[in-house]
């Protein structure tokens, strides 16, 4: 946890960005009954009955400290997937002589996944161009784009879509104006307050 937070001590660096990336599953939804539109003084009304179009998967990398975010909508959250986003992020910071990537523990994210899609040259070419940090077991909290996919949420897929494509149109709108808006998060939480507040998770010696 301790490593996680000296991470986000680091001031910014365009040649060692600070990355946090995270994905979750968004279920296609789809409508039985034609929705009763909005009109002056009543709400729109949606039929409780639904049906189900699949998954899609969201794969989100943000830079804190520059206001930056990118967000892939796949159809699978497969190692091949995961890999590609990898080298999504490190199109992005061609010019970055190191891209720290803070994630959770998943056991997609390792370096075989790489090598299950790439060639073994370019997977350890993509491979030493990060330097990759984990969040303890339990501890995904501490990834701060969870924050931004919780903000994505909010404002954007926070109904039903039945439609990969308009999920990707609608995210991809989503991104310019987070970023044009320069949003960044104002992350507080230090190592301090994790002994204060955490103690309970530190180990003791009995005098």
């Amino acid at each position: 946890m301790e490593n996680v937070l000296d991470v986000y001590k680091r001031p910014h660096d365009p040649q060692h960005p600070v990355i946090c990336m995270d994905e979750s599953p968004k279920q296609l939804i789809g409508e039985t009954r034609v929705p009763i539109p909005a009109s002056p003084g009543r709400l729109a009304k949606h039929d409780y009955e639904y049906c189900r179009c699949g998954v899609c998967n969201i794969f989100l990398a943000c830079e804190p400290l520059a206001g930056k975010r990118m967000v892939t909508i796949t159809e699978r959250k497969t190692k091949k997937d995961w890999a590609r986003f990898v080298e999504e992020i490190a199109d992005q910071y061609k010019e970055a002589e190191k891209i720290t990537l803070v994630m959770d523990n998943l056991n997609t994210h390792e370096p075989g996944s790489l090598y299950e899609a790439f060639s073994p040259e370019k997977a350890k070419a993509l491979w030493d161009r990060f330097e990759f940090i984990y969040t303890p077991k339990h501890g995904s909290w501490l990834n701060m784009a969870e924050i931004e996919l919780n903000v994505l949420t909010g404002q954007c897929l926070d109904r039903r879509i039945d439609d990969i494509e308009i999920i990707r149109k609608e995210v991809r709108a989503w991104q310019e104006f987070r970023n044009n808006k320069n949003a960044k998060v104002n992350w507080q939480f230090t190592a301090k307050d994790a002994r204060i507040k955490l103690s309970r998770l530190y180990p003791t010696l009995d005098v």
